[in-house]
């Protein structure tokens, strides 16, 4: 297998985990074409993850640009109780009872230690354990229990999980334990926080204020309920993340797809970025080579026009890493270079944004393609004005001036080439940049002596939003 030059549009994330924690492993997966760090809270302590964040700002000095590390916060667990003799065989057609005693359940009953759901769910309301594969419907309730019918019967364990896909429940999206990962991680100096669980706008302004700017929050899309308010949960947000795994326990699984398309030109047309994530490459948890089921799984959120691709388990905890995230690279690369991808991202541009920026980042489209540009130069204090050129899809690479913070929050944005500059001196002119501009180019192999480079700016420079100056020069 060999590797493949990283001139990719569509970022990859990589979680990382006990197979791929060590320096060494990190450096590795960052020259393979990582370009996002996932630690997930759900497992490990904070000394693991204070050692992965350093290894990673080592790596980054190492490959000599932006890296970005994301934490991906657990959101609230619900669960069942536990067993007085092991786990249980639930039959279809049966009764099963939840409820509030913590006393060890057996055949007929098991305790919920969650009383929200209790009070929140009706009856004919659905219960999901394990992840989906066991399925109740209340029958009856009580202020401390529900009597429930067995739809779809298995094995439960104790401490198995419980959804319930039918109801808002009155649970917030942060736990304790994610608030005190939350503050660790903004110590850390993360440049992500995907927050699990969102069940409505507010649960996203929540953990917006938490940060304050400090990082940029990803909202993981798992919940019905997010769904049925897609439009205002995107808006909310820095970036959205489909994350199949809970969502395709809620939602039937023939609804995934179309809930994910859906997702993914939703985030395009308001302009946050998006990741696919979970099972994308399962079968190389424990095989060097993937299905083709999931080779083809890749290549259709590539072809959507997602901004970036996961890898979970595959990276984390897997066999092969490594070979994962290079089968990854060549997945994505291969698609880009398809001329049915490039027709597709032409058919697909939302329709403009009837903003400054927004005019100035279709007209960087027209003019890069009209003359061929070699690259389009972006430059943002707060990154908006890149997300918005990227958002068009251009047919030319973009590269993003910014500090060192907004850099490497762009590493999740397609098509972004961070670079980092600090122009913050409101008296210079857009002229000022041609040098600065040039030189990077040249360093980076993008453009040669006579192509033509388009600036983005605002003026005067040094303010977020200004976005308002296209220049053209000539190398």
């Amino acid at each position: 297998m060999t590797d493949i030059a990283h001139d990719r549009r569509t970022k990859i994330v990589a979680t990382l985990g006990p197979a791929s924690s060590s320096p060494e492993m990190i450096l590795s997966l960052a020259k393979a074409g990582v370009n996002v760090f996932r630690l997930n809270f759900s497992h490990g302590s904070h000394e693991d993850h204070a050692a992965r964040h350093k290894a990673i700002r080592d790596a980054e000095k190492t490959v000599g640009h932006p890296l970005a590390v994301l934490a991906d916060l657990q959101g609230p667990k619900l669960r069942v109780g536990v067993f007085a003799n092991g786990p249980v065989l639930l039959k279809q057609g049966q009764r099963f009872r939840l409820d509030l005693d913590e006393t060890p359940g057996d055949e007929k009953r098991v305790c919920l230690p969650h009383p929200e759901i209790i009070q929140a769910v009706d009856l004919g309301h659905r219960l999901l354990l394990d992840d989906g594969k066991l399925a109740l419907k209340v029958l009856s309730k009580t202020a401390d229990s529900l009597e429930t019918e067995v739809l779809v019967g298995g094995k439960l364990s104790e401490r198995k999980g419980v959804n319930v896909p039918d109801v808002i429940l009155p649970i917030p999206a942060l736990t304790e334990k994610d608030r005190n990962d939350f503050a660790y991680a903004l110590s850390l100096g993360v440049d992500l926080v995907a927050l699990s669980f969102v069940q409505k706008p507010e649960d996203v302004k929540e953990a917006k204020a938490i940060a304050k700017g400090r990082a940029w929050i990803v909202t993981k899309l798992e919940k019905p309920q997010a769904v049925d308010c897609l439009d205002e949960v995107i808006r909310h947000s820095d970036a959205l993340m489909v994350a199949r795994g809970d969502l395709g326990v809620e939602l039937p699984a023939e609804e995934v797809p179309v809930t994910q398309k859906r997702a993914i030109s939703e985030a395009r047309r308001l302009g946050r970025p998006v990741i696919v994530a979970t099972q994308m490459l399962e079968s190389m948890i424990e095989s060097p080579t993937p299905t083709r089921a999931e080779v083809s799984d890749v290549a259709n959120a590539v072809y959507d026009g997602t901004d970036a691709v996961m890898l979970s388990a595959e990276s984390a905890a897997g066999r092969y890493p490594l070979e994962a995230v290079k089968m990854m690279a060549r997945i994505v690369t291969r698609v880009e270079h398809d001329p049915q991808w490039r027709s597709r991202m032409d058919k697909m541009r939302p329709p403009v944004e009837h903003t400054i920026q927004g005019s100035l980042a279709q007209s960087c489209w027209d003019v890069g393609h009209a003359l061929n540009a070699a690259a389009l130069a972006v430059h943002s204090r707060s990154g908006r004005g890149v997300i918005t050129v990227a958002r068009e899809r251009p047919y030319n690479p973009v590269v993003s001036l910014s500090d060192e913070t907004v850099a490497r929050r762009l590493c999740v944005v397609w098509g972004v080439s961070p670079a980092v500059t600090y122009m913050t001196d409101e008296a210079m002119g857009i002229e000022d940049l041609d040098g600065p501009v040039a030189k990077i180019m040249r360093e980076r192999k993008l453009a040669q002596e006579g192509q033509h480079v388009i600036i983005l700016a605002g003026l005067p420079f040094g303010r977020a939003g200004s976005t308002n100056t296209l220049r053209v020069i000539k190398i």
